[in-house]
């Protein structure tokens, strides 16, 4: 088949079948995993951090960092999809859970961006000047009051173009919720491909749109990066 008979194919399937809107669901699927899966992650992320980086003086807090050392090492250790199909076909099922498979990919994307989100995390307390800290003690603060208030806050700052990066990453990761059922932008150029047993124009055509998405991100970064270092 030449490019233009694939060509053909390939823009009956996207606008004379209505392939375009399965796309743009498919699209909104990918934004909202990436999205609701960051913001998860760095909530989760943000408590592993404090519990890595708390004083170990009592058992409590060495309790609170083993356990966070295991969650990391659970999820940065094994392969994003083996977690979603755990989550969906596994532990769903056995807690009697009945969910659908987008808000299982968000859950579980979230998880394990909790992990990388921790170190990240870790790192940005780590660069912020110890003596931020003994201020807010000083002044009548608790340690998680001078923690949340003082020092998380100028860590994110410290870290926001780290987590751009994070977020490119699991964009790109949302490839794989086509295991658990889940209609993302990749399972939607799959199934236009698959109609015709056509597969070079679709799924050149869904790099693209990773590429671009990514591009993007990218100079978004780049903007709050230049926005940072003037504020600085």
């Amino acid at each position: 088949m030449d490019f233009a008979s694939m060509w053909s194919v390939f823009y009956d399937q996207m606008f004379t079948y209505n392939g375009y809107k399965k796309v743009l669901d498919g699209l909104l699927a990918t934004a909202e995993i990436a999205v609701f899966g960051l913001l998860i992650g760095i909530v989760i992320g943000t408590v592993l951090a404090i519990a890595k980086v708390v004083p170990k003086y009592h058992l409590f807090p060495r309790i609170c960092s083993g356990i966070a050392s295991v969650y990391i090492a659970l999820f940065r250790g094994t392969p994003m999809v083996v977690q979603l199909l755990i989550g969906y076909f596994v532990l769903m099922p056995v807690l009697g859970i009945s969910a659908q498979p987008l808000s299982v990919a968000i859950l579980i994307f979230g998880l394990n961006s909790g992990a990388y989100v921790s170190e990240i995390m870790r790192s940005g307390i780590n660069s912020v000047d110890r003596g931020q800290l003994e201020a807010g003690r000083a002044v009548g603060l608790s340690y998680s009051a001078s923690m949340f208030k003082i020092v998380i806050p100028q860590a994110i700052k410290n870290i926001l173009p780290t987590l751009g990066n994070e977020f490119i990453v699991l964009v790109k990761e949302t490839s794989v919720a086509s295991f658990i059922a889940v209609t993302d932008v990749t399972k939607a150029f799959r199934d236009i491909a698959d109609a015709n047993y056509e597969y070079i124009i679709p799924y050149l055509t869904l790099a693209a749109v990773y590429l671009i998405i990514v591009l993007l991100i990218t100079l978004l970064i780049k903007l709050m990066e230049r926005r940072l270092a003037k504020s600085d």
